[in-house]
């Protein structure tokens, strides 16, 4: 039997938050932690006072896109990161 399966964007945004957290440095809001538009993904997080944000940005956009590419078979054609604070 053949057919394929769909997932959902809000899985699809728990997979990206999920990818997001597993940064050092990196903390995800649980309310608006990630967002799916079709092939693009927004993922907001907080980062540790200290670290270099456009460096842990480039790591959590390449996690996403590597963990979307393993869990879904999905390669998101951009991937957004949003800081929306930093923690001391």
């Amino acid at each position: 039997m053949e057919g394929h399966s769909v997932i959902s964007p809000e899985v699809l945004a728990r997979y990206a938050a999920d990818a997001a957290a597993e940064v050092p440095g990196v903390h995800t809001k649980q309310r608006r932690g990630a967002r799916v538009s079709g092939n693009e993904i927004e993922v907001h997080v907080v980062i540790d006072y200290g670290a270099n944000i456009p460096a842990v940005a480039a790591d959590v956009q390449q996690r996403v896109i590597d963990y979307l590419a393993q869990m879904a078979d999905m390669r998101p054609s951009v991937v957004n990161v949003v800081v929306d604070d930093v923690m001391r």
